[in-house]
C-alpha cells in the first residue's frame, strides 16, 4: 500500500488542524457512491429515521443521513478504506474506535449550523490532545458557494471554551476540495456547515468519525447494525465498532 498521507499532509494536520488528500476515489467510484447515498437517505426515511433534525439542521434543505454502515455495504468499505486508516492511525495511533458514520447533503438554500468542535461534543474540556478525527469524503466538488464546511484554521489549539475568540464566525473560511478527495479534520477544530448559496448545486459529504478508544461512541452500533450486517463484519471491524464482549478493552494475554 502506497503511503497516501504525505509528510506535508501530516504537518498541515498537526499545525492547521486539517489536510486535504486528493484523488482517493475516481470519478466512477464517486458517482456510484453518490447514487447509493441518495438511496440510503430514502431508506433511512423509510425506516423512520428522519433526514432533517429540527434543532440541529437549520432547515430541511440540510439532508442528514445516520447509520450509513447499515444502509449500504459501500459505506463499510469506506470506513475501513486504507487511506482513511492511514491518517487515522497517524493522528490517533492504533488505539481508536469508529464513533459514527453519517452524511450531509447541502441542497441549495441550506443554512449553516452552530459553530462547534467534534471533540467538544463527546468529551468535556480541556481538549489538549488529538483524541478524535473526522475523515470527510467529498462526493461533490466543495467550495464556499455550495456549502463547503467553514472552519477556523488553528482553532484545534484551543483547550477550553474560554479560549475561543468572540469573532470566531468572522474568522471562518471554507474547505475547498475536489470530488473524490478526503478532508481529514482534527476533532478539536472548530467549524460549522456552510450555507449553500447556489441555485442548482448540491454538496454531499460523508463524515467518518473516529475517536480514541476511551471515548464513548456517538452511535450505538450494537443496536444500529442489523444482525445481517454484523454477521458479515471482520473481527477487526467488529472491534473498532465496539461489538465484541470487551468493547474498547483489549484482552490481556496470560491474565487468569
Amino acid at each position: 500500500m502506497i503511503e497516501a498521507v504525505t509528510d506535508g499532509s501530516k504537518v498541515q494536520l498537526r499545525e492547521q488542524g486539517y489536510c486535504v488528500i486528493e484523488d482517493v476515489l475516481n470519478k466512477g467510484q464517486v458517482q456510484n457512491i453518490r447514487r447509493r447515498l441518495v438511496a440510503a437517505a430514502a431508506e433511512s426515511e423509510k425506516r423512520g429515521i428522519p433526514t432533517y433534525i429540527r434543532g440541529l439542521d437549520p432547515n430541511p434543505n440540510n439532508v442528514r443521513v445516520f447509520n450509513l454502515l447499515d444502509l449500504d455495504p459501500c459505506f463499510l468499505n469506506l470506513i475501513e478504506h486504507p487511506v482513511a486508516l492511514q491518517v487515522v492511525r497517524y493522528l490517533l495511533t492504533d488505539d481508536f474506535i469508529i464513533s459514527n458514520f453519517t452524511a450531509n447533503i447541502a441542497k441549495p438554500g441550506s443554512g449553516s449550523m452552530v459553530i462547534h468542535s467534534d471533540l467538544a461534543v463527546v468529551l468535556p474540556e480541556p481538549w489538549h490532545a488529538p483524541w478524535s478525527l473526522n475523515v470527510i469524503w467529498c462526493l461533490d466538488d466543495v467550495r464556499g458557494e455550495n456549502g463547503g464546511t467553514l472552519f477556523m484554521p488553528g482553532s484545534h489549539q484551543f483547550e477550553r471554551r474560554q479560549d475561543l475568540p468572540k469573532n470566531m464566525a468572522e474568522r471562518m473560511q471554507p474547505f475547498e476540495a475536489k470530488a473524490g478527495s478526503i478532508v481529514a479534520m482534527d476533532g478539536r477544530l472548530w467549524h460549522t456547515s456552510g450555507a449553500n448559496r447556489t441555485q442548482d448545486e448540491e454538496r454531499a459529504l460523508l463524515f467518518g468519525y473516529y475517536t480514541r478508544s476511551f471515548i464513548r461512541p456517538q452511535w450505538n452500533h450494537n443496536v444500529g447494525l442489523s444482525p445481517a450486517t454484523q454477521a458479515g463484519l471482520s473481527p477487526e471491524l467488529r472491534r473498532w465498532l465496539g461489538l465484541e464482549l470487551t468493547a474498547n478493552v483489549a484482552p490481556l494475554a496470560g491474565i487468569n
